[in-house]
């Protein structure tokens, strides 16, 4: 699965984005957070406060609790502001 990160989270992480393969107990947005935070410093910083994080599958936004089954790509966004 394609990940995307934008913004201030590619800053924290390093990258912009990365394939990972998800183990099968990860099913929704929610769940992705969490495994991605354990990952190191730069994720745990990037997703530390995981409520302001925006999602999108396969380019619709969606919300923490989205199911990632079929799933081609996830993108991770802060929060926009607009005026």
């Amino acid at each position: 699965m394609k990940l995307i990160y934008f913004a201030w989270l590619r800053e924290r992480i390093g990258h912009g984005e990365e394939t990972a393969v998800l183990a099968p107990e990860i099913k929704t947005i929610a769940d992705l957070l969490s495994w991605l935070r354990a990952r190191g410093e730069g994720y745990a910083l990037a997703f530390a406060q995981p409520d302001i994080v925006r999602a999108a599958i396969d380019r619709r936004h969606c919300r923490h609790d989205a199911p990632l089954a079929g799933a081609r790509e996830i993108a991770f966004f802060p929060p926009m502001t607009g005026g």
